[in-house]
């Protein structure tokens, strides 16, 4: 089959090394760079997986950023391209789907295409009507940043949405056999329903992961404040089989990219639903970092150092990291921000100080603050605030 993906970040790329096993893929991808470096079997993000992938299998794969070259003669086009929540519009902008659709249907009209990014619920639907088109699809991902192909290699299941319009469309059950071909390991529970239900499914799934790491979080800041042990608190709590000893490393607070606007979308959605706990999902994690800075405002610091921007190891990655919100709130009691990101290549970050030597960076710091810490940084434990208890995400 000929494959077209629309995007190289996590999704599109981890999915396009995936199908490239057995398929012919295209990735579709307007940054000139990424282009380059996909088709130099380099991986312009960070995973060991998708590295080792591009330069040592023999994969169908190669990048442009000419949509016609893409889409023209495609069987397939997955679009996984951002869908960022707007905060005035309460809901993700998903402009850049609805462009991808508009310019597949340009060049191919038979092309089946598969929603692969996040989106509201009920906008496969929305679309599908839009464009009078009943080959439209929404399959979820469920995917870790530094681990995607991985986790694309060995799924937990593999859902496909279909539309009003596409009820009875047997394409479904070919998207199916399409993204399964490359699975390794045990095959994955495979699951076809409506549109709108694939869609619920992968909001609610995220909004449940930031309530259990939010449910940790204020878990920690009532240890921490009471004077107890936090560590053997969750250990007595989590070998109870229906919670369980994972996901339960206290941070500054859920992040990245899925968390926070997935919660964010779904409580938009509850807008003529009763509800408090998808509110509370949300306001917590701003409890959280409020409580964050409370702490480090307590030790009277005058310059606060930043260890890394990332929510966790193993990622390129710091879009909506809880990090960040903290670093603003710090500077508004004006105190000096310096940070060490050794990805970030520029001598400043929104307009703070980035200091690339570690030892430079950690003399010049009152306090350093680590969502998560490792053996480089836990050496200098006397000025390191953090809740990390394990040193893993």
């Amino acid at each position: 089959m000929r494959v077209a993906i629309a995007g190289a970040g996590y999704v599109g790329l981890s999915n396009a090394v995936l199908l490239a096993q057995h398929n012919s893929v295209t990735v579709m991808e307007p940054n000139e760079d990424k282009v380059k470096k996909i088709n130099s079997h380099i991986s312009p993000i960070v995973d060991p997986d998708i590295s080792s992938f591009l330069s040592t299998h023999a994969l169908d794969l190669v990048a442009t950023a000419d949509e016609r070259l893409a889409y023209s003669k495609a069987d397939y086009v997955l679009i996984a391209t951002p869908t960022d929540y707007d905060e005035t519009a309460r809901r993700f902008d998903t402009s850049t789907v609805e462009q991808v659709i508009a310019s597949v249907r340009k060049f191919s009209k038979t092309a089946i295409i598969v929603i692969k990014s996040t989106v509201p619920i009920g906008f496969t639907n929305y679309v599908s009507e839009i464009f009078r088109d009943d080959n439209i699809f929404f399959s979820p991902e469920f995917l870790r940043e530094g681990q995607a192909l991985h986790d694309c290699l060995y799924p937990s299941r593999i859902i496909v949405g279909h539309s009003l319009m596409a009820k009875n469309n047997i394409n479904a059950s070919k998207i199916v056999d399409l993204l399964i071909a490359g699975v390794q390991g045990n095959q994955p529970n495979t699951l076809i329903m409506g549109a709108s239900e694939a869609e619920a499914v992968k909001l609610f799934a995220n909004a449940y992961l930031a309530m259990r790491v939010g449910f940790f979080n204020e878990m920690d800041t009532y240890a921490e404040l009471k004077g107890l042990n936090t560590r053997e608190i969750i250990e007595g709590v989590g070998l109870d089989p229906r919670i369980g000893l994972f996901y339960n490393n206290p941070s500054y607070g859920y992040g990245e990219y899925c968390l926070p606007k997935d919660s964010k979308q779904l409580l938009s959605n509850y807008n003529d639903v009763p509800q408090n706990l998808i509110s509370a999902i949300v306001t917590a994690n701003e409890t959280r970092k409020n409580f964050i800075v409370l702490q480090v405002l307590k030790r009277k610091p005058k310059i606060v150092g930043i260890y890394r921007l990332t929510m966790k190891s193993g990622s390129d990655n710091f879009r909506e990291s809880s990090i960040q919100d903290i670093m603003q709130m710090l500077a508004e009691h004006n105190l000096q921000i310096v940070i060490y990101e050794p990805i970030w290549e520029s001598q400043y970050y929104r307009g703070f100080e980035v200091i690339s030597d570690l030892k430079r960076f950690i003399e010049s710091s009152d306090v350093i603050l680590a969502n998560r810490t490792n053996e480089e940084i836990s050496a200098y434990s006397e000025k390191v605030y953090t809740r990390d208890l394990y040193m893993k995400n």
